[in-house]
């Protein structure tokens, strides 16, 4: 095949996140840079890793499966990312909340949340990361490369950026 014809395959980058972490809040800044310096290229992918001292991270997990169902799963996840406090102060209604400012479907949202249709998505990441010795977050997997991000941060997007390059290079 040509290459006009076949779409070079992205580099993937899994962003394994707690939606209640301080740190995966810092985190948003490497994100937004890398996703922004790569566009399409990078395929930033959010895995779930709640941890047990964040009572709401598992909800907020499913909170975001339901979000990117509706189409807008990172502004959402960006946006619950900044209210970290307030999510581990008051909790789900900081979920519905959030949903319908970024003008999601609340109803739904908050079926989704009763019904627990991403469940079985939230388990699997949380299981996989398990397997391959996430510990904290944020951590981050690219090229086959596990990058734990939840001691510190520094120089991280430059290391993350540079196993894409040589990904993006073949």
């Amino acid at each position: 095949m040509s290459e006009s014809t076949a779409p070079a395959s992205p580099a993937v980058l899994e962003a394994w996140f707690d939606l209640q972490c301080p740190d995966c809040f810092k985190a948003l800044d490497d994100v937004r840079a890398l996703r922004e310096k790569y566009g399409e290229r990078l395929d930033v992918q959010l895995r779930h890793f709640p941890l047990a001292k964040h009572k709401h991270a598992y909800a907020a997990a499913q909170a975001a499966e339901e979000a990117f169902a509706q189409g807008k799963g990172w502004p959402y996840t960006e946006a619950l990312l900044t209210r970290t406090a307030e999510l581990g102060g008051r909790g789900e209604p900081v979920l519905l909340e959030v949903a319908g400012e970024l003008g999601l479907d609340s109803e739904e949202f908050d079926t989704a949340l009763i019904d627990g249709r991403h469940l079985l998505t939230v388990d699997a990441d949380e299981a996989e990361g398990k397997a391959i010795k996430v510990t904290g977050t944020p951590t981050y997997v690219i090229g086959g490369e596990r990058l734990d991000g939840g001691q510190s941060q520094d120089g991280l997007r430059a290391r993350i950026e540079e196993i894409a390059d040589r990904l993006l290079r073949g």
